[in-house]
């Protein structure tokens, strides 16, 4: 690890640097508001900005307000999260509301380590609204920042082990402003820490002549930043085919379900899923069997699996059920609001 910095150096030349540098026209920006930086946080992780600004634009429409938020159903949520991913971020925002408002009588609590408390909100996402929204003096650590703090220290520990993320929370830490300028100074910090993470010190080939952090990097001196952060255990890649049974009546009314929690697509609106072909038949009578039709196979990417999802027609009358199959018709016009696993809306968007 490089030499100790002054205490309030590198925060000061942060600040500086997002001034005149960083992103500061983001619709979550320039607002104290904890209810708009708390949804931004929890739509930015896993998810880059481009993706997000139209979302966080629809959601705030929708919900204005974090009361909105807890007195909308988990659909409502679920339809205006879809497409977005990673629906356990949507229940859970759904949840926090719903916290705040009972627990905290509709006030965001501003410290971290209350906000910490609520369902949804991590160590780094607590500390960044507390420090965004109230100038509370405390370090977030996202994987922007991780990248940031392990280059400028030369911080080598193994971040796949927690004592080792423990050490460089307290690391992260000391790098904060000096306390008798942190009110002023903590957001333009902390959001000068993300900036930089994201249009500087990138994951490779990083600008690092455009780093106002550059003189104090270990990294940068030794000529090799991309070795950093540090982390031996990597997730591995897996895959998982689906036969998907598309219902559908003459009127455009599609058979969907709710996908049970947990599991793949928990809690959103679904076609019925199968494991193999032969199952997807045996939950038919003789006459659906004979009336099916395959839709082209496709592959559809998460984060750490491959689905190879086969979808299957059946067009059927809108008086008729799927016997034994939990789910019900709904219309043409009530399914594009609610939540629905991305490759489901394509396929019924494409028709």
């Amino acid at each position: 690890m490089s030499k100790t910095l002054p205490e309030g150096e590198l925060a000061a030349k942060v600040v500086a640097w997002q001034k005149n540098h960083g992103r500061n026209s983001l619709p979550w920006q320039n607002t104290q508001d904890p209810y708009r930086v708390w949804l931004s946080e929890i739509m930015l992780q896993q998810t880059q900005v481009a993706t997000v600004l139209g979302y966080f634009d629809r959601f705030l429409t929708a919900m204005p307000t974090v009361q909105h938020l807890a007195a909308a159903s988990l659909d409502e949520v679920l339809g205006l999260w879809s497409g977005l991913g990673y629906y356990s971020r949507a229940r859970n925002l759904h949840r926090c509301a719903q916290a705040v408002v009972e627990m905290h009588g509709g006030v965001f609590p501003r410290t971290a380590d209350l906000l910490v408390t609520l369902p949804g909100i991590g160590r780094s996402t607590a500390a960044a609204i507390s420090s965004l929204c109230f100038g509370e003096r405390v370090a977030i650590l996202d994987a922007n920042v991780k990248r940031v703090v392990t280059r400028v220290l030369g911080f080598d520990g193994d971040l796949a082990q927690a004592a080792q993320e423990r050490r460089l929370w307290d690391a992260t830490t000391g790098l904060l402003p000096a306390p008798q300028v942190a009110p002023h100074t903590m957001a333009r910090y902390t959001q000068g820490m993300m900036d930089l993470g994201a249009t500087v010190c990138l994951p490779k080939k990083p600008a690092c002549l455009l780093c106002p952090l550059m003189p104090d990097c270990r990294a940068q001196a030794d000529g090799d930043p991309e070795r950093y952060p540090v982390r031996s255990r990597k997730l591995k890649r897996s895959s998982q085919s689906l036969w998907l049974l598309w219902g559908q009546s003459a009127d455009g009314a599609v058979w969907l379900a709710p996908r049970p929690t947990p599991g793949v697509w928990a809690g959103l609106q679904c076609f019925p899923l199968f494991d193999s072909e032969s199952e997807l038949r045996a939950s038919l009578t003789h006459s659906q069997r004979v009336a099916l039709q395959a839709d082209p196979t496709f592959v559809h990417v998460l984060t750490h699996k491959d689905l190879h999802l086969h979808p299957w027609r059946l067009q059927l009358s809108r008086d008729a059920e799927l016997d034994g199959l939990p789910g019900r018709w709904v219309g043409a016009a009530q399914w594009p609001a609610l939540g629905l696993p991305a490759p489901i809306r394509k396929l019924l968007e494409r028709g």
